[in-house]
């Protein structure tokens, strides 16, 4: 299995508003998936508080690295990649993404 995460830093002009309907679009078009599975989202509330600016995560499971490759290819995972680099603070150096076998 592949744990995909995708941590963002988020505008300071962006609403939880906002980031809560692109979180739901991830969560809609991964759990729409047949490979994919296990969309958990939000803010974080970590009492160490070392985010550095990431305050907002997400995590999905998919099958192996092939199922990863579909959701990535998917014509959905476009506007949420675009909606997520519309609103990160610089674009991409707002995001972070990690995949790791799990």
């Amino acid at each position: 299995m592949v744990r995909h995460m995708v941590l963002t830093k988020f505008k300071a002009t962006v609403t939880e508003d906002t980031i809560a309907g692109i979180y739901q679009n991830a969560a809609t078009l991964i759990e729409g998936l047949d490979n994919a599975s296990g969309f958990v989202g939000g803010r974080s509330q970590s009492p160490e508080q070392i985010e550095r600016g990431y305050m907002h995560a997400f995590t999905a499971d998919f099958s192996d690295w092939h199922a990863l490759s579909e959701y990535a290819a998917h014509p959905d995972h476009a506007p949420i990649s675009n909606a997520l680099l519309e609103n990160a603070e610089g674009g991409l150096d707002g995001i972070l993404v990690v995949d790791i076998e799990v």
